[in-house]
């Protein structure tokens, strides 16, 4: 498990080397005395483990962007991928905030740094991509808090054409609390990116679907998002009234998805949930602790808790209780 004192740790993605799994986090201090305030002072950690549970921290990848830079309050989730000329590329979330607190108005958009290394990254001119009014609600089009176009997920497309990005966003029409899409664009090089139609409608019961990640367990894709109750229509809360992280089977990681098939795999305490592989094959789910005491806000990111696909379909987690209701 991985935790810091004096800070709160969250969402997170990894990439493995092939000796190390590199652990790339969101922390803010806990200083700032609110939890609230943590999303607007998050800043990118680094840590590294053989075995996902003993994490030695590094060195951090980079901060935010001088003002004016589309990443210049806060550096938020992403993930972290090799290219085919054997560069390493995080894909992150920058966020500008249009006021002070209170205010939560902000603006997402996709970065990018490269590394040799996983260690000394360089970010990159951006924004490289950003939600397109096309298909996707912006800033002054809803009374929305926020323009959301963030936690992006980038992988190589199976068939060798190019590569996908999915991205948390929203939809330019439908019900408020019911606009939440997953966002698309596609790039042939991982530099020059295009951003297509969403590859879900909206209407699935999501204000928003988090921290997008696909994978092929075996012969099966699956998709991943988190979500809670407080960010899902009134249905949707009260048919599933405390989950964290989502599921389901696709039939391709291209989509197109049907998120109102997703079904619970976590409780709430359980969030921003990322599977990943051991080196004997077998499959894991990390998350981050969401946990809310009468002392505050704690959080760490889980030890791996052992995730299969059954040969009838079935998505499990084993030594935690589900939240499949």
């Amino acid at each position: 498990m991985l935790s810091l004192d004096g800070s709160w740790v969250w969402d997170f993605w990894l990439a493995d080397d092939g000796t190390d799994h590199h652990l790339f986090f969101l922390h803010a201090p806990m200083s700032l005395g609110d939890e609230s305030r943590r999303h607007r002072a998050a800043r990118i950690g680094h840590a590294v483990s053989t075995d996902l549970v003993r994490w030695e921290l590094r060195e951090a990848p980079f901060s935010v962007g001088p003002t004016g830079a589309f990443d210049e309050t806060a550096t938020w989730t992403g993930n972290v991928l090799q290219g085919p000329d054997g560069l390493w590329r995080m894909f992150y979330t920058g966020t500008r905030f249009l006021a002070d607190e209170p205010h939560m108005a902000n603006i997402e958009t996709v970065g990018v740094a490269t590394s040799a290394d996983l260690a000394t990254w360089t970010k990159q001119p951006g924004p490289v991509t950003s939600a397109d009014a096309r298909w996707y609600e912006t800033w002054g089009t809803s009374s929305w808090k926020e323009e959301a176009w963030r936690d992006p997920w980038v992988f190589a497309d199976p068939t060798g054409d190019g590569f996908h990005m999915l991205v948390t966003a929203r939809a330019d029409h439908g019900d408020l609390d019911d606009r939440g899409v997953v966002g698309h664009a596609v790039s042939t090089d991982l530099s020059t990116w295009e951003v297509r139609p969403p590859l879900s409608h909206p209407g699935a019961g999501f204000a928003h679907v988090e921290v997008l990640q696909v994978a092929q367990v075996g012969d099966r894709w699956v998709l991943l998002f988190s979500c809670s109750a407080d960010a899902t229509t009134t249905a949707r809360a009260i048919g599933h009234p405390n989950v964290g992280t989502w599921a389901m089977l696709v039939d391709s990681p291209t989509g197109p998805f049907d998120l109102s098939q997703a079904q619970p795999l976590t409780s709430e305490s359980l969030y921003s949930g990322r599977l990943v592989q051991h080196r004997d094959g077998s499959w894991a789910l990390l998350a981050f602790h969401n946990d809310r005491t009468p002392e505050g806000f704690r959080s760490a990111i889980s030890d791996p808790i052992p995730f299969s696909i059954s040969p009838q379909g079935e998505i499990e987690l084993h030594e935690i209780a589900t939240a499949r209701s």
